[in-house]
């Protein structure tokens, strides 16, 4: 039987309780703090620690606690507030909400999941800096637009160009981590295949759905958020709508669709048949996305089982 610890953190503390209502103990958010976690939770034969995702207090706790042999897992806020709601638990206190999390993590059947590599850490904090960057760019380049005195548009330039060049770095900084990781290479050529697939789309997915490839169709679909959900009850048939996921994949498969629809004739004939049929533009949109991951997917999953036997 699963032993879990539920933690709950703060910015500068850590509440441990095993299981919903065992042992407890209070420890600092620091290095030194999590070992001694780590050490509290081996005395008790914990076989899982799990922990909420606080807006990155989580992330030095939870690699450490990997690195010093246990298991851990981090479960969202959302989700955990809402079964202690079910349960009719309505108190709030660091020391129940850690007990709470390992009720929570024992229902839902959470599993560990090891922390992402190094280098998956590096492209995922580039990938996310010059997503950031293009954004300010934008903002940049829309306010100077309704700018006309002098000195005021010089500052823009001045800031405009400090954006290209810095975005211009971290590309080249991206363009070598992917050329580096032999999956990651074979993954970039495989992608773009797909005319209308860019390197800078490529690097996105490989840092914020690292595993593509890796889960079936529908599953991959779920975990990014293009897979309707049902939503009937009794005679009713509700409309099949999409939510949850991965917003930032799915945004940005929503504008590659828009591209490869352009220059490959069967999405274009699919958008044009869903037309015919009187789909809204919405729906359209979200299908041709999905079926876009549906093909990354197929062509990631190939691409690193012909690795694996390369390796075999």
């Amino acid at each position: 039987m699963a032993v879990i610890c539920g933690i709950d953190l703060s910015s500068t503390t850590m509440e441990a309780r095993i299981g919903a209502s065992g042992v407890e103990g209070s420890f600092a958010n620091t290095e030194a703090g999590v070992k001694l976690l780590a050490g509290f939770c081996k005395q008790h034969d914990v076989t899982l620690a799990v922990m909420e995702a606080t807006g990155g207090y989580e992330r030095m706790p939870y690699r450490m606690l990997w690195l010093e042999g246990v298991a851990s897992a981090i479960a969202h806020p959302h989700a955990v507030r809402c079964f202690a709601q079910a349960m009719g638990m309505l108190e709030k206190t660091d020391r129940l909400d850690a007990g709470l999390i390992a009720a929570y993590a024992a229902a839902r059947g959470i599993v560990a999941v090891p922390p992402p590599s190094e280098e998956q850490q590096r492209l995922r904090a580039l990938v996310t800096r010059l997503r950031q960057l293009t954004e300010l760019q934008v903002l940049q380049k829309n306010q100077k637009r309704l700018v006309s005195e002098a000195a005021v548009l010089a500052g823009f330039d001045q800031i405009l160009a400090l954006l290209k060049q810095q975005m211009r770095e971290l590309e080249q900084a991206i363009a070598g981590l992917l050329a580096a990781d032999p999956l990651w290479s074979e993954l970039d050529r495989s992608f773009r295949e797909i005319k209308g697939v860019a390197k800078r789309t490529v690097a996105r997915l490989m840092a914020e759905l690292p595993e593509i490839g890796t889960l079936g169709h529908k599953a991959v679909a779920k975990l990014v958020g293009l897979a309707p959900l049902a939503a009937d009850s009794g005679k009713q048939r509700g409309p099949r709508r999409v939510r949850g996921g991965r917003s930032t994949v799915r945004s940005i498969l929503f504008v590659i669709a828009c591209g490869v629809k352009k220059y490959q004739p069967q999405y274009a004939d699919f958008a044009q048949r869903l037309a015919q049929k009187g789909k809204p533009p919405k729906v359209i949109r979200v299908a041709l996305a999905h079926k876009l991951l549906t093909q990354l997917n197929a062509k990631a999953r190939d691409t690193r089982q012909r690795i694996a036997s390369a390796a075999a």
